[in-house]
């Protein structure tokens, strides 16, 4: 096999722990494509991504395309020669032309046990679904999204209190370990890809800001898996009053037996508000409310009288 000349596709903290593995690997990395700079935050800063912080850091040459089927973006990575592609995150799907100039192959580190959690948000899907295990699947690329023969796996287990950003930082270090043991073997030939079964797959597609937003109407464990899956990042919310809440963190509270509608805070603990589910219910412990820091649950209840009786509702209400 030629020696291979890589260009690697990422945009988040994900893809940069991929690429910080790639740099430590005897190959040559021709480039780096990840997504242009984006305004961030409500003083809308513009902000880099990660993957081009590293590559910057690491002399790389950085494209930033905000179309990758672009026929200058294209041409703009054919001219740095590449013959393989390795991604993590990108966050574009790459056209076929584009797999197909590369003569060593793409491949693709993707957080889930394939084919199950095909898409975008497939750590996110893996806590709202209640799954006790996820993993890592490098797989090669084809035109269909996530579809491709997988070359490796590893399985990583889902605590039940855990979070998306602590489910993430370590599919991003096993990812890491996983990429730094399968690439080699890829390029030496020792090791052959097995197909995906179609009777298994599902997909996670991104989530949008609908999905942020939390429903008690539902079971205690679904709301929790849904502050779970959307913390530290962007966070689940509903509406006390004519003021946003988001809820960062929460406690299940299986036991809870009391009376109350679903949205309703029923009592005040030590540790926040309780508050009533379709059953169950939830203590959040960790909140924010619109205009407000972030704070813990006992500090919003020290802070909000007549709390309880209060409904948490999915719609802003009228301020009076």
């Amino acid at each position: 096999m030629d020696q291979p000349r890589i260009i690697f596709m990422g945009t988040p903290v994900f893809a940069f722990s991929m690429l910080q593995t790639l740099l430590t690997m005897p190959y040559t990395i021709v480039g780096v494509v990840t997504q242009p700079d984006r305004y961030v935050g409500r003083k809308r800063v513009l902000t880099s991504p990660p993957v081009k912080t590293l590559a910057k850091e690491a002399g790389l040459a950085v494209l930033q395309p905000e179309k990758i089927r672009e026929k200058q973006a294209l041409e703009a990575i054919a001219n740095l020669k590449p013959n393989m592609i390795v991604t993590a995150a990108y966050g574009q799907i790459l056209p076929v032309s584009l797999l197909n100039m590369m003569t060593l192959g793409a491949y693709n580190v993707h957080a889930s046990i394939l084919p199950k959690y095909r898409g975008g948000a497939p750590i996110q899907h893996a806590i709202l679904q209640g799954e006790t295990e996820t993993g890592v699947t490098i797989m090669t690329m084809v035109k269909a999204m996530d579809a491709g023969a997988m070359w490796s796996q590893i399985m990583v287990p889902i605590d039940p209190v855990m979070t998306y950003g602590e489910l993430h930082d370590e599919l991003a270090n096993q990812g890491s370990q996983l990429l730094r043991e399968t690439l080699p073997k890829i390029i030496a030939g020792t090791v052959q890809p097995i197909e995906q079964d179609p009777e298994k797959v599902s997909f996670a597609p991104t989530l949008t800001r609908d999905d942020e937003q939390l429903d008690f109407s539902q079971s205690y464990q679904k709301v929790f898996n849904r502050i779970r899956a959307l913390s530290p990042s962007p966070g689940a919310f509903t509406y006390l009053g004519d003021k946003l809440l988001k809820i960062w963190y929460a406690t299940a509270n299986v036991s809870f037996e009391g009376s109350g509608d679903p949205g309703q805070i029923v009592a005040v603990t030590s540790d926040g508000p309780l508050i009533a589910c379709g059953t169950g219910a939830i203590i959040a412990t960790k909140v924010q409310l619109e205009g407000k820091s972030m704070q813990s649950g006992a500090e919003f209840v020290r802070g909000n009288r007549n709390l309880v009786g209060s409904m948490l509702k999915n719609v802003r209400e009228r301020a009076k």
